[in-house]
C-alpha cells in the first residue's frame, strides 16, 4: 500500500475498530527491521485481525477495489498476459478476464510505474485493466507456487541431505548466490539467477536450529557465536563456496556465494563487447597508463577484467593481479589475494618492486590506492582496475573526489569503460511481436538525442517464461558497454578542471557512444527487450 499514507491508514484502521493502537505499535516496531514493508502487509503478517476484514477495510480507506487473493481466484493462465518476471517485479497478478476487461491485483496501487507498465502491456493485448489491491504476501505465495522452484529440493531429507540438495540444485540452476533467511514463520531459501532472486523453498521453524548448526559446521564457523561471520564450504570439488552470516530479528541469515573452480575465461566479445578488434586494441593495449572498468556492484566488472587480462596475457609479459578474492585462476599470471591484514594499497606497493608490466588491481576503493595506481601508470606500467560509478565519464569525477589531481588524471587515465549486465531473452519461450507506438517513440527519442537513427522495421520480443528459464522469460546475461577513450582534447579539458558536462560534450563530438545506445542495439538484434534495458538504465 502507499507508504505516503502509512500513518493515516493506521489511524483510520484504529478509528474503525479494525485493529488496536497496540497492533499499530507492534507493526511500527516490525517496520523498523523491515522498512520496505507496508503497514497493511505487516498487520496481516502479525495476524492483527481477520485478513478478509483487513483488506476490505484498507480498500475502502484507499478508495480501491480489494480482494484477499488466493490461488483458487486465478481464472486465467497468468504468463499468457504478463510474464512472471514482470509479475514479480511489479508485484502484480492478473486473475480474471471477462468481455475485454481484465482484473489485476497489485500489492501497491500507488506505484504509478507498476500500474502504468502493466496497464500498457495489457492494452497492447486489447484488454482494459481493472486494478485491485491485495497483500504482498498473497502475491508472493501465488507467484512462488507458479515457479515451482523447489521441485528439485528434497524437503523431506534429513538436515545434511536438505542442505546438500539446496546447494546442488543451485548449481544445476546456475545460481550465483543462495540466501537462507530466517523469517517469522520459518526459513526461506532463495537463489540469485541471472541477477534476480527467485524463491526456492520455505521450511518450517522446527528445523531452523539444525539447519543453522549444519551450515556453521560445514562452513568452519563458530557454533556459539551469533555475530556476523565469514566461512567457506570446500565439500564440492568444482566450486569454491564463500559463506557469510548476519543476525536479523528472527535469527541468523546465511548467504552462500558459488564460485566455479577452473572456469574458462570467456572472451570479451562473448561478454557483449563490440566485436571490433581495433577498438579493443585502442582501449586496452596500453603502456604508461591506467584503464578503468566502471559500474555499480554486481554488474560484471571483475569478469570483464579477467577477459581483458586473458587477452593481454603473453609469455613475455609479467602480469600481476591483486584481488579480493581471487575468483578465477589463470595460468601464467601472478595472482595475489588480499587478506584482512593487508590492503590493496599495501599489496600494490610490494608488487611495484616485482618488475611487473601489467598490474590488475581488483578495485580502487580509496585515495591511497588511487594515488599509488596512478603513480604506477606514470612509471612505465599498465594498470587495470575497477571503480564504482554510473558511467564512463563519471570516473573522472570519482577520481577527483578521491583527491587525484587533474594533472594526474589527464596524464594517466587512458580508457574508461562502463557496463551493465542485462538478461538475455530465453530462446525457448520468447514471444515475437511488433513494436508498440510508445516503444518506437522512446527509441526514436533516444536516437534523436544522440543523432542516431535506429532501424525499427523488425520485431521485438516479450519475456514469457518456461521451465528452462525458471519461468522468468530470461536465460543468462550479456554485457552492454560504453567506451571512453581519453584523447588529447579531453586530456587538456580535464587538466583545466573542465566540468563533466563539457567533457561529455567533447566526448560525444569525438565519437563516444553512451551505454543506452548499446542497450537499444541489443533490443533491436533480439538479444533482450526494452523493459530489461529500462530496468537497468531507467529510460522511462
Amino acid at each position: 500500500m502507499d507508504s505516503r499514507k502509512r500513518q493515516p491508514l493506521g489511524i483510520e484502521l484504529v478509528k474503525r475498530g479494525i485493529v488496536t493502537e497496540e497492533d499499530i505499535e507492534r507493526a511500527l516496531d516490525y517496520q523498523k527491521a523491515e522498512p520496505k514493508k507496508k503497514i497493511g502487509d505487516i498487520l496481516n503478517i502479525l495476524r492483527a485481525c481477520d485478513p478478509y476484514i483487513l483488506i476490505n477495510a484498507m480498500g475502502e480507506i484507499l478508495e480501491e477495489k480489494a480482494i484477499y487473493l488466493k490461488e483458487s481466484d486465478i481464472k486465467i493462465n497468468v504468463p499468457d498476459y504478463i510474464s512472471l518476471d514482470i509479475a514479480r517485479q511489479y508485484k502484480a497478478i492478473p486473475f480474471e478476464e471477462t468481455n475485454g476487461r481484465i482484473k489485476v491485483c497489485f500489492a501497491d496501487t500507488s506505484n504509478r510505474r507498476a500500474v502504468d507498465t502493466v496497464r500498457l502491456l495489457l492494452l497492447n493485448k486489447g484488454l482494459i485493466m481493472d486494478k485491485y489491491i491485495t497483500f504482498e504476501t498473497n502475491i508472493d505465495l501465488i507467484l512462488n507456487s507458479f515457479t515451482g522452484s523447489s521441485e528439485s529440493i528434497d524437503l523431506n531429507a534429513d538436515v545434511s541431505g536438505f542442505i546438500d540438495s539446496v546447494i546442488k540444485t543451485a548449481m544445476e540452476k546456475r545460481a550465483s548466490d543462495i540466501h537462507i533467511e530466517p523469517m517469522q514463520d520459518g526459513l526461506r531459501v532463495r537463489y540469485r539467477i541471472d541477477g534476480q532472486l527467485i524463491n526456492a523453498a520455505n521450511i518450517g521453524k522446527e528445523k531452523m536450529a539444525q539447519i543453522i548448526g549444519r551450515l556453521k559446521a560445514i562452513s568452519n564457523m563458530h557454533q556459539e557465536k551469533q555475530e556476523a561471520q565469514d566461512g567457506r564450504i570446500i565439500m564440492y570439488p568444482e566450486y569454491n563456496i564463500r559463506v557469510s552470516s548476519q543476525r536479523n530479528i528472527y535469527g541468523e541469515k546465511f548467504v552462500l556465494r558459488l564460485l566455479k573452480k577452473n572456469e574458462d575465461v570467456r572472451s570479451i566479445f562473448e561478454l557483449g563487447f563490440k566485436n571490433d578488434e581495433n577498438l579493443l586494441k585502442s582501449a586496452f593495449n596500453k603502456k604508461n597508463s591506467i584503464s578503468v572498468i566502471a559500474a555499480p556492484t554486481g554488474e560484471g566488472k571483475t569478469t570483464t577484467l579477467y577477459s581483458i587480462i586473458d587477452y593481454l596475457n603473453k609469455e613475455q609479459i609479467n602480469i600481476t593481479t591483486i584481488e579480493d578474492p581471487v575468483e578465477i585462476r589463470i595460468n601464467g599470471l601472478n595472482q595475489i589475494e588480499v587478506d584482512p591484514k593487508t590492503s590493496f594499497a599495501d599489496s600494490l606497493r610490494t608488487v611495484l618492486r616485482q618488475d611487473p608490466d601489467i598490474i590488475l588491481v581488483g578495485e580502487i576503493r580509496d585515495s591511497e590506492t588511487a594515488e599509488i595506481a596512478m603513480q604506477a601508470g606514470q612509471t612505465g606500467h599498465y594498470v587495470l582496475s575497477t571503480i564504482h560509478t554510473i558511467d564512463a565519464i563519471e570516473v573522472i569525477t570519482r577520481l577527483r573526489k578521491m583527491g587525484v589531481s587533474n594533472y594526474d588524471i589527464s596524464s594517466t587515465l587512458a580508457t574508461s569503460v562502463s557496463q551493465r549486465l542485462v538478461r538475455r531473452l530465453c530462446k525457448n519461450c520468447a514471444k515475437e511481436r511488433d513494436y508498440t507506438e510508445q516503444e518506437k517513440e522512446i527509441i526514436k527519442g533516444i536516437g534523436k538525442k544522440y543523432n542516431i537513427e535506429f532501424d525499427l522495421s523488425g520485431k521485438t520480443y516479450d519475456a514469457v517464461g518456461c521451465k528452462k528459464c525458471n519461468n522468468t522469460g530470461y536465460y543468462d546475461r550479456i554485457g552492454i558497454f560504453e567506451v571512453l577513450l581519453i584523447d588529447d582534447e579531453m586530456k587538456a579539458l580535464i587538466a583545466e578542471n573542465g566540468s563533466v558536462m563539457d567533457i561529455r560534450n567533447v566526448a560525444i563530438k569525438n565519437g563516444y557512444v553512451p551505454l543506452i545506445i548499446d542497450g537499444i542495439n541489443r533490443v533491436i538484434d533480439g538479444t533482450t527487450n526494452l523493459q530489461e534495458i529500462n530496468n537497468k538504465l531507467a529510460m522511462f
